[in-house]
């Protein structure tokens, strides 16, 4: 299943609104067929992997991420290619919310006389999946909130855009993130003072998230760097933006940041990178939109600065706290990772 996990992490940002899978046969302790899901509209990670098997899958262990689809979509069911290929057991991490599945491929294979084992790496399958299952589940993308601090938890001196507060082995993770989440969004305020481009510049191979800017009275520069095909603006409803439209953005009028995300969930984002600045990231706080934080800690200190989010104080019996955290040393800097919100699953009855 770590093999397979690894194999649906190649498709992470590129399969949207599909899910990353991947999947590995194994055929007398050797793994005979390896496949992961390219793209929407391709063939699933469990057909590549038979095409690789070949007549070696009879017999095998198929280990998949995501539990096989029972339906005909853009591709044919892939419960019904495992039994053909006569699989005889199938492990499955996690599986699938989407109504036209949920538990449904699982019970296709075990009526077939197919063993299954559901829940195997399932913790990483969902954090993989997370974007996939927010946008199925509730209809907006997975809100990622990401930004490098202080020692004493500042995010950038008073009055100074573009000063570097992480090191180059954080910097360069960011880019990952950008490489394997579907948008990344920044505010007004971040656009006007830093003009970031928000690309994967430094990857090598790397493909640029959409980028996304909320700005109620679609004042930003439409000379900036995100001002540009393929990108979103969301601003206030009324707000005329047909200069932002001209440069190929698409533009999106909403009233709350809930409209906003449900309006970027119906563009088909399933994840979203929150990069701005501390206005922007307090208000998806307050209003409990931000499902997962990821913060680099830099050892350094800064003294009179900015802080990462606006807002009134709150008492401490009352502070949002983080579940699953995890901790990395990354370059000099520590990476805190957690989570606000629960990754949509379902059961091993196929309920919600």
């Amino acid at each position: 299943m770590t093999q397979a996990l690894a194999e649906a992490r190649t498709g992470m940002g590129r399969t949207s609104p599909n899910p990353p899978v991947g999947c590995v046969i194994v055929q007398d302790g050797e793994v005979v067929g390896r496949g992961a899901h390219p793209r929407a509209g391709e063939a699933h990670a469990e057909v590549f992997a038979l095409r690789e098997a070949g007549v070696r899958a009879r017999s095998a262990t198929a280990f998949v991420t995501l539990e096989p689809c029972s339906h005909h979509g853009r591709t044919p069911p892939c419960a019904d290619a495992l039994i053909a290929a006569g699989v005889r057991r199938v492990v499955v991490a996690a599986l699938d919310p989407n109504p036209q599945v949920a538990g449904r491929g699982v019970a296709r294979l075990r009526a077939a006389g197919v063993d299954v084992q559901v829940g195997v790496g399932e913790a990483e399958a969902l954090r993989q999946q997370a974007g996939f299952r927010s946008l199925v589940v509730r209809g907006r993308p997975w809100v990622v909130f990401k930004y490098a601090m202080t020692l004493d938890g500042r995010v950038a001196a008073c009055g100074e855009g573009n000063g570097r507060v992480s090191g180059a082995e954080a910097r360069r993770r960011v880019m990952v993130w950008r490489n394997e989440l579907d948008a990344v969004a920044v505010g007004r305020g971040t656009v006007a003072l830093d003009d970031p481009a928000l690309t994967t510049r430094d990857l090598p191979g790397g493909r640029h998230a959409r980028p996304v800017v909320f700005d109620r009275s679609g004042r930003a520069p439409v000379t900036a760097q995100v001002v540009r095909p393929g990108g979103v603006l969301v601003t206030a409803p009324g707000v005329a933006a047909a200069p932002f439209e001209k440069r190929g953005m698409t533009v999106l009028h909403a009233d709350t940041l809930p409209d906003a995300l449900s309006g970027l969930g119906a563009l088909n984002v399933a994840s979203l990178l929150l990069e701005g600045g501390p206005t922007l990231a307090g208000a998806f706080l307050a209003a409990g939109l931000v499902d997962e934080v990821r913060t680099f800690i830099a050892p350094k200190l800064l003294g009179a600065g900015l802080s990462p989010l606006t807002g009134p104080s709150r008492p401490m019996a009352l502070a949002q706290e983080l579940r699953d955290v995890t901790t990395e040393v990354v370059g000099p800097d520590l990476l805190i990772t957690g989570f606000l919100n629960d990754i949509p699953r379902l059961d091993a009855g196929g309920r919600n």
